[in-house]
């Protein structure tokens, strides 16, 4: 049955089109190249560089905000890419002065791919959260870009961000948590390009099942990825791959999720999975 555009009432006609261009919106987006910390070697940089599909004239920004001394951030991502990559490499590093600065936020826009380092997730979200460097790695990726990020630059990738803190009886920050009780985890804004998926990072080598157990327990709709070092995944849309020299754990759907009364968080069954080099998983809706 064909149907005549011109006479249907106007509210239907723009409910349509914005159908239309949401679709458009989501087919454009970019990729997503998550590495968990640790090494980066150049294997695991040739993977970044391939995922990111770079052409001549292409240009790699990258976001230091997360480190405590941001040139050095800069200096060994650039050191660890270069012999992999003949792309220009440039350092952005927004102070909280500076996010309206025009011509850089051009420069994080047009970018093709876009690298934030390692260092403390909270840094660089203190710096980022709520200002117009936020909306250009939004756009940057819906444009087509690949946003990447190690160790810190992985955990802001959600939108529940992990912020490794423990906020019940002995809080000194430690690699991992203690304990598995109820309103142990703090979880702050992360940049939000996974809306359905908690990252965690230097997952196996530190450890930190009871922090994704919390996570998963606080958010039992989400899926929680930990992502172990020298290792990575590639999200495109709701495709997951996994490359690098270690694993990826995920964990999700638990059942008969309850809290006790003296805050022990137990459930009846969970689903666990391991993945390395080569695997996929989708991370659905």
């Amino acid at each position: 049955m064909k149907i005549d555009l011109m006479k249907l009432p106007f509210y239907i006609l723009c409910s349509l089109l914005l159908i239309g261009y949401k679709s458009a919106g989501q087919s454009a987006k970019g990729t997503l190249s998550i590495i968990g910390g640790g090494d980066r070697p150049p294997a695991l940089m040739k993977e970044l560089v391939v995922a990111s599909n770079l052409h001549t004239g292409d240009y790699v920004a990258v976001l230091p905000m997360s480190g405590a001394s941001p040139d050095t951030s800069f200096y060994y991502f650039q050191a660890d890419l270069k012999p992999v990559c003949n792309n220009r490499i440039v350092n952005l590093n927004f102070k909280s002065s500076e996010v309206n600065n025009r011509p850089r936020l051009d420069s994080l826009e047009k970018a093709k791919l876009i690298f934030i380092t390692g260092g403390d997730q909270e840094r660089f979200m203190d710096v980022v959260l709520n200002t117009p460097v936020y909306e250009a790695i939004h756009k940057a990726y819906k444009n087509g870009a690949t946003i990447a990020g190690t160790s810190a630059g992985a955990a802001v990738m959600s939108k529940f961000m992990i912020t490794g803190n423990e906020l019940v009886g002995d809080t000194t920050l430690k690699s991992t948590f203690r304990k598995v009780v109820d309103k142990n985890l703090e979880i702050k804004p992360g940049l939000g390009l996974l809306s359905n998926v908690i990252v965690d990072q230097h997952f196996i080598v530190r450890s930190r099942y009871n922090r994704l157990l919390s996570a998963i327990a606080r958010f039992p709709e989400l899926v929680c990825v930990g992502i172990d070092e020298e290792t990575a995944i590639v999200v495109t849309g709701n495709k997951v791959q996994v490359a690098g020299s270690s694993q990826v754990v995920v964990i999700s759907k638990p059942e008969d999720l309850k809290i006790t009364d003296n805050g022990l968080i137990k459930m009846k069954d969970i689903r666990f999975s391991i993945f390395t080099a080569g695997d996929s998983f989708s991370i659905g809706k």
